[in-house]
């Protein structure tokens, strides 16, 4: 409970800094409303177009969940298969990396082109974009076992799959939490990449139809609705990764 008050005050003092100085900004330079309209003006348009934002904004956020759960359960089964075998593993990483290398705006289209502009491209495109994360993480979480603990299992002769469960896995959980975090904020822009590229609905949606349109107001409440949901992301994983890995250590 303290937690939950003490991250609602700081996002309310964030919250009121940033309308702020978006405000100062507005009332000094008074750009045009369709360049930038003020915080007040934008605030508006969430009681005025509620269902169609809240309806969207359910778009993007299956399919940011969605793709956050599949991306954190085969990148930390793959990092698992490449430490259980390392011949595997020297094809298998390289490839990944290569994969890195492309950018996420060069891959989204080609995915619509496979998958269509439902739900599934996107779902694949915050897979991609957490997935290498999520992998070398875990991997090196995996790797890196007190010596004194690997010394106990060359003791034993366990074997390779009983010193992964018995000793790795346990050893790798913080690392995994640390890996899920950066993938919680990182999931909902894959999706929104993924609409940008093609869509029948989600935040990135709004943001295309709405910036053709001119409503600049209904764009920046779309944006405020995708900062929101990382932040929601973010706070869910970071409360997790506690009860996951109640031992590590925090400031």
């Amino acid at each position: 409970m303290k937690a939950l008050v003490s991250v609602t005050s700081k996002f309310l003092f964030s919250a009121f800094v940033v309308f702020g100085i978006w405000g100062l900004l507005v009332a000094v330079f008074q750009p045009p409303s369709f360049m930038l309209p003020g915080p007040l003006e934008v605030l508006k348009t969430f009681p005025e177009n509620a269902p169609f934002l809240l309806h969207h904004a359910g778009i993007t956020a299956s399919e940011t969940i969605i793709g956050f759960v599949l991306g954190v359960l085969c990148g930390s089964m793959l990092a698992v298969a490449v430490w259980l075998f390392p011949l595997a593993g020297r094809v298998v990483m390289p490839t990944i990396l290569v994969t890195q290398a492309l950018p996420v705006f060069a891959i989204a289209p080609v995915l619509v082109l496979w998958l269509g502009f439902g739900m599934s491209s996107k779902i694949v495109m915050a897979i991609l974009v957490i997935f290498f994360t999520v992998t070398s993480t875990v991997y090196d979480g995996l790797r890196r076992l007190d010596p004194g603990l690997s010394d106990l299992a060359r003791l034993y002769r366990v074997s390779r799959f009983q010193e992964l469960v018995v000793f790795r896995l346990p050893a790798a959980l913080p690392a995994f939490a640390s890996g899920i975090r950066v993938a919680a904020v990182f999931a909902p822009i894959g999706a929104v990449v993924g609409e940008w590229a093609g869509a029948k609905g989600g935040l990135a949606f709004i943001m295309l139809q709405a910036n053709a349109r001119g409503n600049a107001d209904v764009l920046f409440a779309a944006v405020i609705l995708l900062a929101l949901m990382v932040l929601a992301m973010r706070y869910a994983v970071e409360h997790l990764t506690r009860i996951l890995v109640p031992w590590q250590v925090e400031d």
